[in-house]
């Protein structure tokens, strides 16, 4: 048995291992289903909770990465902070329209004259004592358009929030199955770096029993060499993904964890029809934009209130007298006894604008101008969403579509470098090709995994316009 033969009948027996379909070399993990529709459930089930075990890496799912996320990033809470000023803004104009009611206590002393009157007219006795209840009430027109477009603020202000959460989810999902990708690609560069030592060991073999050329274990150190890198870069590749999602997700820095979701899992595209429905009703882009609109209106009617009269209404209630009781003695040379302190006194008002050198008219034309940009936002935001609509399902449903194109052809790479090994191995390829198959095999795969990502990405992109999360 020549030595050639040897090789190849070990590289057979090797080959047959590894492409065994229950056991992967170099740690290959099988490969998931492309999603193959637009209807049916996704496959994947929620793993069943178990007691954690000290020191075991933490098993993160999507929905956990996601809610992780909205406790912990600051951009979030910062639109949630501003949605809830705005709320409290909506209630402070709110109880400005409703009458108010305040307690008084005072003692007020002048100095009296000769004559034992005070000497500023203004005030009726040397010691007067005020102790009343106000009830107060203003009518403008300027308070109600307040209060309507502080409602109006605190509904875009509640939408803005809204699309903070959305976009949120969107890097959430992005961040998680970017790690599961580089995961994937880690995999796939451990098993090219193993071809390339196999390959490098082959070719010396080969040449120590004068079956090959020095050319051709020098190109094969090379291949490895560079295969040796490849694996090096996707260690810092899933380092790095790592590293933003744990960022990302917890607030003391635990890179202690583990995805529980398959990237590859069967993830179903929505109808185009119900996706367009869910986005023209559940878009908070166009929510807020209309709030905008409502509240820059209402800032013209506050405007123009500036040339309406407005009434106020005052009741008081209380004891305005020179001693500080319920009842004040009278002198015996008045007839004696005793009057009632306590009364009650009410004052309308009208007030009636007549000039203040035309600061009303501008504060008009400045609302109209604010009205006028909110409109043409609007306009703007209406447009986006049309456009969005079709880019981001379109970029969706072509994603789904190479997807499957991607997984043959990653199997079909990894089926020719096992060939093409083989081949060489019977003398019937040059070291070329199999240097050119593991190129392919290394590439093939590399563009799966990111056109799994991408697909995932894709339909987090949808979510934001129609505030469904599609990727469980």
């Amino acid at each position: 048995m020549s030595r050639r033969t040897y090789i190849v009948i070990a590289l057979t027996l090797a080959a047959a291992v590894c492409w065994t379909p229950a056991v992967l070399c170099a740690g290959q993990q099988p490969e998931s289903p492309v999603p193959q529709g637009r209807a049916g459930a996704p496959t994947s089930q929620a793993p069943q909770k178990s007691a954690p075990v000290p020191g075991a890496p933490q098993r993160i799912t999507l929905q956990d990465a996601i809610a992780l996320a909205r406790k912990n990033d600051p951009t979030y809470h910062s639109a949630v902070t501003e949605a809830g000023i705005a709320r409290e803004d909506r209630s402070q104009t709110r109880n400005a329209l409703l009458p108010t009611a305040d307690f008084t206590t005072s003692s007020l002393y002048t100095q009296p004259n000769s004559r034992g009157t005070v000497k500023f007219i203004a005030n009726n006795l040397p010691h007067e004592y005020v102790s009343q209840g106000n009830i107060h009430e203003q009518f403008d027109v300027s308070a109600f358009a307040d209060y309507r477009r502080s409602a109006a603020l605190a509904a875009a202000a509640k939408a803005r929030a809204e699309v903070a959460a959305r976009g949120l989810v969107v890097t959430v999902v992005q961040d998680y199955f970017a790690v599961a990708a580089a995961e994937q690609k880690l995999v796939s560069a451990r098993r090219t770096a193993d071809e390339g030592e196999k390959f490098l060991k082959l070719t010396q073999d080969l040449e120590k029993g004068g079956e090959a050329a020095h050319s051709d274990v020098i190109k094969a150190d090379l291949q490895a060499q560079d295969r040796r890198r490849q694996l090096q870069e996707a260690q810092l590749g899933l380092l790095n993904a790592r590293l933003n999602l744990a960022v990302l997700l917890f607030p003391d820095f635990n890179d202690n964890f583990e995805l529980a979701d398959d990237l590859h899992a069967n993830v179903p595209l929505p109808p185009r029809d119900e996706f367009e429905a869910q986005a023209a009703h559940e878009n908070p882009d166009i929510r807020a934009a209309l709030s905008a609109v409502q509240a820059a209106n209402q800032d013209v009617t506050s405007a123009r209130a500036g040339y309406l009269p407005s009434i106020g209404l005052d009741y008081w209630y209380g004891i305005d007298a020179a001693r500080y009781a319920t009842y004040s003695p009278v002198s015996p040379a008045e007839g004696g006894g005793r009057i009632q302190n306590l009364g009650s006194a009410a004052m309308a008002s009208l007030t009636l604008p007549l000039w203040n050198w035309g600061t009303t008219q501008s504060r008009v034309r400045q609302a109209q101008l604010r009205r006028d940009q909110a409109k043409l936002e609007l306009s703007l935001t209406q447009r986006k969403l049309l456009a969005g609509m079709r880019s981001l399902y379109t970029e969706a449903e072509t994603a789904l579509n190479e997807l499957a194109g991607l997984q043959r052809s990653s199997e079909l790479a990894a089926d020719s470098l096992r060939l093409t090994t083989l081949r060489y191995t019977n003398g019937e390829a040059t070291v070329l090709e199999v240097v050119d198959a593991q190129s392919t095999f290394a590439l093939a795969n590399a563009a799966y995994q990111d056109g799994a990502l991408r697909y995932r990405v894709a339909l987090a992109n949808l979510q934001p316009l129609t505030g469904v999360l599609t990727t469980p």
